[in-house]
């Protein structure tokens, strides 16, 4: 065999184990990273605890829950009383630092685990999330709170009360995590002005176009919306739908909002790329089945 066809069969070989690899990387599941929402934690074994082994199980992939905090009950309380913004920086350096989750992976946010995640995706850019799912997730905030997970009646209506009353100082704005997505429809320049986390994320004061650079870098995101649920009020929040202004009792789709016919954080273009998905589940907050999540979820996380 002379120079030339030497020079060509080691080409030849170096293509064919180029394609291999670039199959193997292409082919390989991407580990999954969950954030728990209200009332909960990284690891109950009753909630994320569960999914995290059941995913493990059925997909054979690592999965993180993350925790915020040092313990269980710390992270039990973050859910009520560490400013969202801080959750995000911190879990920001942890995802960007666990070595497993290099090659990117993929996100599911429960309810308000949901907005920050996709806060995450944001204002992180040394993660890199393929497909982010948030279920029950209140994108558009909410405006009620008629239940809460694990916590008295007369807890939740004590939250109501300060909520209703009190949510845009500056106190409450800095202590309580719901009031950062409280989002009154009778009141939407004060919303807009006082807003600590979700006015900000939303590009509801001014557009910062990293926010929506970052967000297009998804290759989708599934939005979950449950029917029936009694926790998210509107439960079109779930969708980016919310009440139309001025009033509380009609409500509005995505596409009707000004968010996206402005386009603000770039949902419209995501849209037009076919990169936005809503899918439904019937039954309260978080209700759903394995054979849902088997039967829904699971092609966006093979």
């Amino acid at each position: 065999m002379d120079m030339a066809q030497t020079r060509l069969s080691m080409i030849i070989c170096c293509v064919a184990i180029c394609l291999l690899n670039a199959h193997k990387v292409h082919s390989e599941k991407l580990p999954i990273v969950l954030w728990h929402g209200m009332g909960d934690t990284c690891c109950f074994p009753f909630s994320l605890g569960g999914v995290r082994k059941f995913l493990e199980s059925e997909i054979g992939v690592y999965v993180k829950s993350v925790e915020i905090g040092n313990s269980i009950a710390e992270d039990f309380k973050s859910g009520y009383l560490v400013h969202p913004n801080q959750q995000i920086e911190m879990v920001c350096a942890e995802l960007s630092n666990d070595a497993k989750l290099n090659n990117g992976f993929n996100a599911i946010g429960f309810s308000q685990g949901g907005q920050f995640l996709r806060g995450l995706v944001q204002r992180c850019p040394t993660v890199r999330i393929n497909n982010l799912i948030t279920l029950g997730g209140q994108h558009q905030g909410v405006f009620g709170l008629p239940n809460c997970p694990s916590l008295s009646s007369r807890t939740c209506e004590r939250f109501r009360q300060l909520l209703n009353y009190a949510a845009y100082t500056e106190l409450m704005q800095n202590f309580l995590v719901q009031a950062t997505y409280w989002h009154d429809p009778l009141n939407e320049e004060k919303y807009k002005n006082s807003s600590s986390f979700l006015a900000d994320i939303n590009n509801e004061r001014f557009i910062n176009q990293s926010y929506v650079e970052n967000l297009q870098k998804l290759n989708k995101f599934i939005m979950v919306q449950f029917n029936k649920d009694t926790i998210v009020q509107p439960l079109e929040s779930q969708w980016f739908g919310y009440y139309k202004p001025g009033q509380d009792k009609e409500t509005q789709g995505l596409k009707e909002t000004e968010l996206f016919i402005e386009d603000r954080l770039g949902l419209k273009k995501m849209d037009n790329e076919n990169k936005l998905v809503f899918l439904q589940c019937e039954g309260n907050h978080l209700q759903f089945t394995k054979e849902w999540l088997r039967e829904n979820l699971f092609i966006y996380l093979t």
